[in-house]
């Protein structure tokens, strides 16, 4: 079986993709990008500092205008970030046989419900994981130990989650995405623990 997992390059969706392929799946890393900015980078350089496979999904740009001006208009990210995973994961649904991600039981987005979940599987003929039962300090803890992780300021060359293609178009378009988008810190996976 062939399963894809959403991969920014930071610790949950390694741990995604670490899970599956110890379970005997064919599994490669894929990240989103609409053309903005090359946001891919980080997670490829992360995919292969683990031995996997890294695939650039080249998406349509439009997706990702209709995005931002959704956040735009919101002034809050948080409902056009939900709109555009969930539209990311309608669409590779047609490629896979499974789809995984990181989100986490205390994420609040990009995050699927539960009844979006059993849709997409009943329509798509597909597996949905992600890593709803585990908790922040549950992650942090298998993490530290699995991984070599950076703590940096979350930036553009340092992330590839839909933020950084998303900040991008929203400052292209004359917004300002720093008073939209909190200062955070990213994390990425550099490696294994030796």
């Amino acid at each position: 079986m062939k399963a894809c997992v959403l991969y920014s390059g930071g610790k949950d969706s390694s741990f995604m993709g670490v899970m599956l392929k110890r379970l005997g799946l064919d599994v490669e890393l894929c990240t989103a990008n609409f053309g903005v900015y090359d946001s891919y980078i980080p997670a490829s350089l992360s995919a292969k500092s683990l031995g996997f496979n890294h695939r650039v999904l080249d998406l349509d740009f439009e997706l990702l205008d209709k995005t931002c001006d959704m956040i735009m208009e919101d002034g809050f990210p948080n409902d056009g970030i939900k709109f555009l995973h969930e539209s990311v994961v309608e669409e590779i649904s047609e490629m896979y046989d499974i789809i995984a991600d990181g989100t986490r039981r205390d994420d609040r987005t990009p995050k699927l419900n539960i009844n979006q979940i059993k849709s997409l599987e009943d329509r798509k003929d597909v597996q949905y994981i992600n890593l709803d039962s585990f908790g922040h300090k549950t992650i942090k803890l298998i993490t530290s130990n699995l991984f070599e992780i950076s703590h940096e300021k979350s930036n553009k060359d340092n992330s590839s989650d839909y933020e950084v293609e998303i900040r991008t178009l929203i400052d292209e378009k004359g917004g300002n995405s720093l008073d939209i988008f909190p200062e955070h810190y990213q994390t990425r996976v550099t490696g294994y623990k030796k």
